[in-house]
């Protein structure tokens, strides 16, 4: 199995340039679900952020979907990025256009530049999160739910190697958390997409049990 996430000896830092997380070690093979659990401030997000290349990486080895973290470019960047997919906890859609401009702006801003196949892009994607039927919706007439679900086709639309979830079920209740987990990862397994999850909600790891690395004073921890 191919790794799609490999970091070796090295620290984490927050945007402020201190250590959060010293010499951690982790990989993530291909297809895998993995969540990342630990208390909040612990250093979840400056690990995500630090695998998109958010945060710069100083020492130690990291290479996520082939990248590597310390010698990537800024005008290389978002490279990386059309290699991953990134749902966070706040939805972030542009309020004032509709699910589909919200996703051919992505499709856009990625290099796409076809218009038939960004509008047939578009209807794959929300076809496979069940939404064909939201295409000319404004993000106001969405349930929490299904802008979610918006923000997960979004994260899909350029096929990813890596799905980086921070809280994604954070503003929603138990039912349509469950909902989001079940798709995510339907679609995780049916893409061979590998996913971690930062999460604080014990009760999803119980409901959907995976690979769990729990954050704890500084280091990663593999469950």
């Amino acid at each position: 199995m191919q790794n799609i996430v490999k970091l070796t000896n090295t620290d984490i830092r927050q945007t402020d340039g201190s250590i959060i997380l010293q010499n951690i070690s982790l990989t993530i093979g291909e297809g895998e679900f993995t969540y990342l659990i630990g208390k909040t401030g612990s250093g979840k997000s400056s690990l995500l952020k630090t695998l998109y290349a958010a945060l710069p990486l100083e020492n130690g080895f990291g290479q996520v979907a082939g990248f590597d973290l310390r010698s990537i470019s800024r005008r290389n960047v978002h490279v990386l990025r059309r290699k991953l997919g990134i749902v966070f906890q706040d939805f972030n859609l542009l309020t004032d256009r509709s699910v589909a401009q919200n996703l051919l702006f992505v499709l856009r801003a990625t290099g796409w530049n076809n218009q038939t196949a960004m509008d047939n892009r578009v209807d794959e994607v929300l076809a496979e999160v069940g939404l064909s039927f939201k295409r000319q919706a404004m993000p106001f007439e969405l349930s929490g739910g299904e802008q979610q679900r918006v923000v997960l086709a979004r994260a899909l639309l350029n096929k990813p190697a890596l799905l980086l979830a921070d809280e994604p079920t954070g503003n929603l209740d138990p039912e349509t958390s469950d909902d989001v987990l079940t798709l995510m990862r339907s679609l995780a397994k049916q893409h061979n997409t590998a996913v971690l999850c930062a999460t604080h909600d014990y009760r999803i790891l119980q409901n959907f049990p995976a690979r769990i690395i729990r954050v704890i004073d500084g280091k990663l921890n593999d469950d």
